[in-house]
């Protein structure tokens, strides 16, 4: 019988996402590729150090054991493979059960998201991540300056989410872009029935919603929805996702607060929002990423 990696949410991830490679990768941006090569092959006995997803994977593949497996992580790299064999030394150093990866030697990697019906893609590369929400793959540019995510809640995989532009359409942000807050507000209010389109990120959080009413003794999943939404246009985000027979365990409606502070107490191991503004705020605190959809990441 064929391998299929049918029913499981899969991951894929750079290496870069997944660990600290950024004096590596300076090396490498200088244009000399054997040198990066040599770095690492020279490294290959030094685990390299755990990157912005880092907690995010170990939580997801902790849901895996010895009678299911829900969860898989790939590697989908532009590293070369002689410096893909550091980076299955480092996840085997830190006891990440990870088998498979695509190393790409600086070639664009995105393409083989479609063979691995993949969940979610990770990628310092933000070229990548275009190209991944292009083809309909929930994708975001990791930021890996980012604070690491905290160890609180060992037995928790927390993901924060933003609403419009990723888990929702960018529908309503055109609203308020082209017409102002007032007429967000009223838009919304006067829509409050009607549900708002799929965003690139909603068939990620179905997924987790699917992961979170399997759940194992081990792990749970906890998300929330971090909005700059205020009443009344909460009501319409609420709706669609009653909606859609999906849950989110906490929703902060903002109103333009800075979103940093509320994301260091939520803890998440990840956070997405499609505002660089929103994002580097984040950054500040917690692991996050971009994700470059909607109208706000337009070409000017």
């Amino acid at each position: 019988m064929a391998t299929s990696l049918d029913g499981q949410l899969v991951v894929a991830i750079s290496s870069r996402a997944l660990f600290d490679f950024e004096e590596e990768n300076r090396v490498f941006e200088e244009g000399d590729d054997r040198a990066y090569m040599q770095l690492q092959l020279g490294r290959l006995e030094q685990p390299a150090a755990p990157g912005v997803a880092f907690s995010l994977v170990q939580k997801l593949l902790a849901f895996n054991d010895a009678e299911s497996r829900r969860v898989e992580v790939v590697i989908l790299s532009r590293n070369d493979p002689v410096s893909g064999m550091r980076v299955f030394r480092s996840a085997q150093h830190y006891g990440l059960p990870i088998q498979r990866g695509s190393f790409t030697r600086g070639q664009p990697p995105w393409r083989y998201l479609k063979p691995l019906n993949a969940n979610l893609f990770l990628s310092a590369h933000l070229s990548d991540v275009r190209a991944a929400l292009d083809a309909g793959v929930p994708a975001a540019q990791v930021y890996p300056q980012s604070a690491r995510a905290g160890t609180a809640h060992p037995h928790e995989v927390r993901i924060a989410f933003d609403g419009d532009a990723v888990l929702f359409s960018d529908e309503a942000e055109r609203v308020f872009q082209s017409r102002g807050l007032s007429a967000f507000q009223q838009h919304e209010k006067d829509n409050a029935a009607l549900p708002l389109s799929a965003g690139p990120f909603k068939p990620l959080l179905s997924a987790l919603h699917r992961l979170q009413r399997e759940g194992t003794p081990a792990m749970r999943v906890r998300t929330a929805l971090v909005t700059a939404r205020s009443a009344p246009a909460h009501e319409r985000a609420i709706r669609t996702l009653m909606q859609w027979n999906v849950e989110v365990d906490e929703a902060m409606f903002l109103g333009g607060l800075p979103k940093g502070e509320f994301l260091r107490e939520f803890e998440p191991d990840f956070f997405f929002d499609d505002q660089t503004g929103h994002v580097d705020a984040a950054a500040l605190h917690v692991p996050s990423g971009h994700v470059a959809s909607g109208i706000t990441n337009a070409p000017r």
